[in-house]
């Protein structure tokens, strides 16, 4: 279910009339690619939702995969690679607050990507049960930390659109 979007085919960004008659291009004159945030809680189907074929061709960063120190550098590297060469990005992340999707969304402006959140309503007892059959858990505070923080991203926050998706148990 859509519950909110503000799509301009131009996302955020100010193009100048000459970048605007070539249509749907970032600045370095590339296909615009979308830039796709997933919010939710651990264990809640994120990942799951993420491999679907809908997002067949988008490069796949998700923190879980970086094996570096520096997580958070990486996947914004991972990113603005991404979204400067034209290519479409899905975050799989908890993503959780306004401060951890900031500079994914500033990036996402700087290369005139379609910003598009899917927050994943949270059931904390769905989690925890999902979370009992992956291989590699989550502790239940770590959840209910999540859970704590979590914020419903908003059209405010620079999204062009963004999606609910109800979570229904196994």
């Amino acid at each position: 279910m859509i519950i909110a979007t503000n799509y301009n085919p131009y996302g955020n960004r100010k193009f100048s009339s000459r970048e605007m008659v070539s249509g749907m291009r970032t600045p370095n004159g590339i296909n615009r690619p979308d830039l796709v945030i997933l919010v939710g809680l651990p264990g809640i189907g994120k990942s799951t939702f993420a491999r679907t074929e809908r997002f067949a061709g988008f490069d796949y960063v998700s923190k879980d995969q970086i094996r570096k120190s520096r997580k958070i550098e990486a996947q914004i590297a991972l990113v603005k690679d991404a979204l400067m060469n034209g290519r479409s990005v899905i975050v799989d992340n908890t993503n959780a607050g306004i401060e951890e999707r900031a500079p994914l969304i500033s990036l996402g402006i700087e290369y005139g990507a379609r910003i598009i959140g899917y927050y994943f309503e949270p059931d904390v007892n769905v989690a925890r049960e999902r979370n009992r059959s992956r291989a590699k858990r989550v502790p239940d505070v770590a959840i209910h930390a999540t859970r704590k923080r979590l914020v419903m991203p908003s059209i405010e926050e620079g999204f062009d659109e963004i999606h609910s998706l109800p979570i229904e148990p196994r």
